[in-house]
């Protein structure tokens, strides 16, 4: 199937996205400041530069885009059919970069939440205030690592991975 647009309009508007403050990232941003929460955004000196982090608890927080980064059986992320070995290559890429990132935040004493852009946006969202609870109970506690999805709103929306 062939691109919708030329090959000029493709480019500006793949430029156009956004890596740093995302509407999902600043949404979280804010809920977390009237929380009472205090972070700095995008520490350079950090592996990956998280997108928020919290020294306090020694946390960092990653607001992860679903078609960037990857996340397998969410409806929000899928293989574009022009081009999809350059995506696979490109998608894989990003998931390893930060399975690395991750890695070295832990080996460096910092706690790593990964927070899916479904559990913000889209039809399998969470309820905005069940998200904050779970991202603030987690930030508060003491798990090395844990995501949120919205995939399975079934099921446990809190992943504790380590």
């Amino acid at each position: 199937m062939a691109d919708v647009h030329d090959k000029k309009t493709r480019s500006r508007n793949m430029a156009a996205i956004k890596g740093k403050n995302t509407k999902p990232e600043v949404w979280l941003r804010k809920e977390l400041f009237k929380r009472g929460f205090r972070y700095r955004l995008h520490r350079k000196d950090l592996p990956g530069k998280p997108d928020i982090v919290l020294p306090k608890y020694r946390a960092v927080i990653f607001v992860h885009g679903c078609f960037w980064h990857g996340h397998l059986g969410c409806p929000l992320f899928r293989i574009p059919s022009t081009r999809s070995e350059f995506w696979k290559e490109k998608i894989s890429s990003n998931r390893h970069r930060d399975s690395r990132n991750v890695a070295r935040l832990h080996e460096l004493g910092w706690r790593v939440l990964e927070l899916w852009e479904c559990s913000i946006k889209g039809k399998l969202r969470l309820d905005e205030h069940t998200l904050i609870q779970y991202a603030s109970e987690w930030i508060r506690g003491s798990d090395a690592e844990a995501e949120i999805s919205g995939l399975d709103s079934s099921k446990s929306i809190i992943k504790k991975c380590r």
